[in-house]
């Protein structure tokens, strides 16, 4: 294998698509300035390589050439960017994105841009948690009319197990580090999620939408298209 020639030492897993039905995408999170500017100069707009850059600091994005800014879709709430979008899936299947609360907002984002990204229908459903339950169960009908289901929270995480409990559907939760003390930076919400009542609950990592999204979209590539 060679390296890639986009930016040295950079080797970039051009097949990976072909491999897991889902393209590379960039974590952006600790890469030298230089390597996310070539990165991004290989990927813009109306360069036909749709590629997903996750966790893109506002600081870093605002740094580079305006031109370069203008040939990418930002937002700097989920601080995700592409250039193109992969084309839209013919897969009959959407999934639904639960999360406690507003301040859960950049893992809850960062699912949804990554849906839209990999080209899946998606709902959002925000402001959920369980401490004002009939938030949860004024959606439910419209929830379950999704395939699959992603919840986000932090704090004790109570909703993964209360959705769990409530819906046929599969549901991948993911932890945030959301809350004061003793939720430690989301391994309490972690912890919660992982030993949830309700059974076949699947658990991301702490703030990991980009992963959910990914693991949602693996099944709904085993559903039918039209």
């Amino acid at each position: 294998m060679t390296l890639d020639p986009i930016s040295p030492g950079v080797l970039f897993d051009h097949a990976r698509k072909a491999r897991i039905g889902l393209p590379e995408a960039v974590f952006c999170q600790g890469k030298p300035g230089s390597n996310l500017r070539d990165l991004m100069v290989s990927f813009g707009r109306g360069q036909g390589r749709p590629v997903l850059f996750t966790r893109l600091e506002p600081s870093v994005f605002d740094s580079l050439d305006d031109s370069l800014k203008q040939v990418y879709d930002y937002d700097p709430v989920s601080k995700t960017a592409w250039g193109e979008k992969c084309p839209p899936s013919a897969v009959l299947g959407k999934v639904a994105i639960v999360s406690g609360g507003t301040a859960d907002a950049q893992v809850t984002r960062e699912a949804a841009r990554t849906l839209e990204y990999l080209g899946f229908k998606y709902g959002l459903f925000e402001d959920s948690g369980v401490a004002g339950l009939w938030r949860l169960a004024g959606s439910l009908e419209e929830i379950n009319s999704h395939q699959v289901i992603i919840v986000v929270a932090g704090l004790d995480a109570a909703l993964a197990s209360v959705l769990g409990g409530l819906t046929p559907r599969p549901v991948i939760a993911v932890p945030t580090s959301v809350g004061y003390g003793l939720a430690r930076q989301g391994e309490s919400a972690l912890a919660s999620m992982l030993i949830s009542c309700s059974p076949g609950v699947a658990v991301q990592n702490i703030d990991n939408g980009y992963g959910a999204a990914c693991a949602a979209a693996r099944i709904l590539n085993l559903l039918p298209t039209g």
